[in-house]
């Protein structure tokens, strides 16, 4: 007879739920033949084991090295291609979250740490003790979806608006949001890394693989 564990430790791995945890400080910046190494120290946390992942603004890294309130991780070119984090400069703030543990709670949505692509900011305002974000909308907009779930910067988020002939989206901030990650020191033309729901990504490839068969089916008729 089997018995069923009452925890399981360990996270499971390039898992997030885009609650970010706090914000950590790039420390040190360093520049090799294969990629770049980043430090980033935030006292606060309690620095993941080597080989454990960790979201650096939504990007999901892998700790090399790490010390009392420190950790190094290592950007590859397609990394530093695809995200923001090629920008990053000593001083500079970054959104950090821990994988998600096996018997944790979702309080966000899921979350890969696999950055799509990046938006600019096209304008931020106030609305009472919120704030508004208006970024450019993308070339691809097919995943963005009213009231669904994005990610930016590492952060779960939900559409607020669409504005196709104004090419943007919008997203509302509450004041938590604000003060406890990276958005409060966003200005207009910064850019934000942004993973798209992965639910819908799945849905879409099912789709497409329904319209494949059915494709598939017709001309089988056709020739027969």
């Amino acid at each position: 007879m089997s018995v069923r564990p009452k925890h399981i430790a360990g996270p499971i791995e390039t898992v997030f739920t885009g609650i970010v945890e706090g914000v950590g400080e790039v420390t040190e910046r360093t520049e090799t033949d294969d990629g770049l190494r980043v430090r980033i120290a935030a006292d606060w946390l309690d620095v993941p084991d080597r080989g454990a992942s960790v979201s650096v603004s939504g990007c999901c890294l892998t700790v090399e090295d790490r010390g009392e309130g420190w950790f190094e991780t290592f950007l590859a070119e397609e990394t530093r291609d695809v995200t923001s984090l090629e920008d990053l400069d000593v001083g500079e703030q970054v959104n950090l979250e821990r994988a998600m543990p096996a018997d944790g709670r979702f309080d966000g949505h899921v979350v890969q740490g696999h950055v799509d692509e990046t938006v600019a900011v096209r304008e931020v305002s106030s609305a009472g003790e919120d704030w508004r974000y208006t970024f450019d909308l993308p070339d691809d907009d097919r995943y963005l979806v009213p009231k669904g779930s994005i990610t930016l910067d590492g952060i779960s988020l939900t559409i607020a608006a669409i504005e196709a002939d104004a090419g943007t989206f919008d997203v509302a901030i509450i004041p938590e949001t604000y003060e406890a990650t990276t958005l409060s020191e966003k200005d207009a033309g910064d850019l934000i890394n942004v993973e798209y729901d992965v639910i819908a990504k799945y849905v879409e490839s099912m789709l497409d693989g329904r319209e494949d068969d059915a494709d598939a089916r017709r001309l089988a008729g056709e020739l027969q």
